[in-house]
């Protein structure tokens, strides 16, 4: 049977199930499902039974496109229950070899060693940077000698109720979780270059619900935030403003809206049908696109806040990189390089085959990379799956071990 993967996108506005067949050079997409999300707001579960049902659309979707029964998945997780902290971790190791992955693991158990509240499990833990007896910023340790290694690892918690909501809901659906990856980190993997990680770049995806945030410095990830603002903020504006229905207001907010209001035409006008039996109402491009541009310079700005706070708002040269369904926005770009004061890109997943058209998307970036560092954190070894379903596949986890093994929880089963 072919080496096949699983991905499974909950997100606010939509759900994404993407199967990919695992090949040694690339993930050859096999079967795409979206189905719009019910049941969620701002990342967090609020009606169980709706998710499920929309769970399972999209996974039927997916196998009816696939033709295989899908068994478990990679699944995400966001929302504003999200948290993260640096934490130390150190170990003595014997100064007669050198250092081998079960003194990295020690170390990592170390810095784990913190206290969390009852109610927070560990999502992932990344290791940062390494020093060997007071050498700094070692890369990767391995095969040096020394008697005091010390890591430098970023915590990621949510909340327990949070994530085990979601889990309830996938597997009412008839999909075990492999693990859960947390957005910003997926779509990372799906949009940045390598140079940007090494050189210093902040992912942006902005979703319908939550806004995801993750800080790569030197190849790997130092700060992770998500604000609880998303482009569903803009949507309900224009309901507001034309009072008109949520689904109408975003085909609007797509069609006619920009968030640069000096791009468009004083005297463009377009027809919406408002609430009521009345005529069409005119709407001025203009003067929408004035409250549009004012909540994204107020989204840019929260996001301006979170990277001071991290403190590494200096060690950004890349610059920022936006992606997500709201990126798509005209004007968007303009405006958050205006308001971050650094250059930004809209990125999209790129470097995919098969049935992949759909995928090429800011929208799916958080699908795509799912997919991607799900199997790269997939080191753990399992039985061959039952004839016709399907497993996250574990060959390019084994090859591609190290580094990323370790975002898992120490304690994690895989």
């Amino acid at each position: 049977m072919r080496d096949l993967a699983v991905a499974l996108d909950v997100g606010t506005r939509k759900i994404c199930t993407i199967v990919a067949e695992v090949r040694p050079d690339d993930v050859f997409v096999v079967g795409v499902g979206i189905e719009p999300s019910l049941g969620m707001k701002k990342g967090i579960v609020n009606d169980m039974a709706q998710l499920t049902a929309a769970i399972s659309a999209s996974v039927h979707k997916a196998e009816k496109a696939s033709g295989f029964d899908i068994a478990r998945a990679f699944v995400s997780v966001a929302g504003s229950h999200i948290a993260s902290l640096n934490s130390r971790g150190v170990v003595g190791i014997s100064g007669q070899r050198g250092v081998n992955l079960d003194d990295l693991d020690k170390a990592m158990e170390a810095a784990r060693a913190i206290a969390i509240p009852h109610n927070r499990e560990v999502l992932h833990i990344v290791p940062r940077s390494y020093s060997l007896d007071g050498q700094e910023r070692v890369r990767s340790p391995i095969g040096m000698h020394g008697f005091r290694l010390e890591v430098e690892a970023h915590i990621i918690t949510a909340s327990s109720t949070s994530v085990a909501n979601l889990e309830q809901s996938v597997e009412a659906a008839g999909v075990s979780v492999d693990r859960f990856i947390l957005n910003p980190l997926a779509s990372g993997e799906a949009v940045l270059t390598d140079q940007e990680k090494e050189m210093g770049v902040v992912v942006i995806d902005i979703g319908g619900g939550t806004t995801d945030m993750a800080i790569f410095i030197e190849g790997t990830v130092w700060h992770t935030s998500v604000i609880p603002v998303g482009g569903d903020l803009i949507t309900n504006d224009l309901t507001h403003w034309m009072h008109i229905p949520f689904d109408v207001a975003e085909a609007v907010k797509i069609h006619h809206g920009s968030a640069l209001q000096r791009s468009i035409d004083p005297l463009e006008t377009f027809l919406v049908e408002p609430f009521g039996e009345g005529m069409p109402t005119e709407v001025q491009r203009y003067a929408m696109a004035e409250a549009i541009e004012l909540r994204v310079a107020e989204l840019f700005d929260m996001v301006r806040r979170e990277i001071k706070r991290s403190g590494y708002d200096g060690l950004l040269r890349a610059g920022a990189v936006i992606t997500g369904g709201s990126a798509q926005l005209a004007g968007l770009r303009e405006v958050a390089e205006r308001e971050l004061r650094m250059p930004v890109r809209v990125g999209k997943p790129e470097r995919l085959t098969g049935m992949a058209d759909v995928l090429r998307n800011p929208a799916y970036s958080t699908s795509v990379g799912l997919l991607r560092l799900g199997l790269k954190m997939d080191t753990i070894s399992r039985p061959a799956p039952p004839s016709g379903s399907v497993l996250p596949g574990s060959k390019i986890g084994q090859v591609l071990g190290g580094l990323f093994r370790r975002l898992l929880p120490a304690d994690s089963d895989g």
